[in-house]
């Protein structure tokens, strides 16, 4: 069981033990569903930033995440086409890879702030690599290694990343992958 927190979430980082893929998929789909029950998230539109090295679990997470949303499509890397996007009942989900990005600039010519806002929901793997042109994040998620396994850690970045994290530790799936809520 989460135990309670006597301040908000966005004050403190949220952490999880990610011993398997399985473990990455659950933190994903629970990430969509306070996603979608957080009334501010969804309404307003969020960007995630995903950061870790190669194969910690980065599209494995946003995979996750998108199916959980109720994307039926096969959910790649966008390693190669950069940006991939999936309409859902009228939201807009943009999966973002920037690893090959050489320039702040060809980051610009993607036109990500033109898919941010109300009805979108917007993952950037690598976001360090985009600079400045990579539009803010809402909610921070690192990926770790820790050993043979993975650990995530959250962090709001801001009031709509927040109230993300304060739904996410009300998720009791996750229970048994808490690692610390200090």
């Amino acid at each position: 069981m989460v135990r309670p927190y006597n301040k908000p979430m966005a004050q403190s980082p949220l952490g999880f033990d990610l011993p398997d893929s399985a473990a990455t998929e659950a933190l994903g789909a629970a990430l969509a569903r306070s996603f979608s029950s957080a009334g501010a998230g969804a309404g307003a539109g969020a960007i995630v930033h995903l950061r870790g090295e190669l194969g910690s679990g980065k599209t494995t997470c946003a995979r996750s995440m998108l199916h959980a949303l109720g994307v039926t499509a096969p959910v790649r890397s966008p390693t190669y086409t950069l940006v991939d996007t999936y309409s859902v009942l009228g939201l807009t989900y943009v999966h973002v890879d920037l690893y090959r990005v050489q320039t702040t600039t060809e980051v610009e010519e993607l036109g990500l702030r033109d898919m941010t806002g109300p009805g979108y929901l917007m993952l950037v793997e690598w976001p360090e690599k985009g600079g400045a042109a990579v539009p803010r994040a809402d909610l921070h998620l690192q990926l770790l290694y820790a050993g043979e396994a993975r650990a995530a850690r959250l962090n709001a970045g801001s009031g709509v990343g927040a109230a993300w994290l304060d739904k996410l530790v009300l998720d009791t799936s996750l229970s048994m992958y808490v690692s610390n809520l200090t």
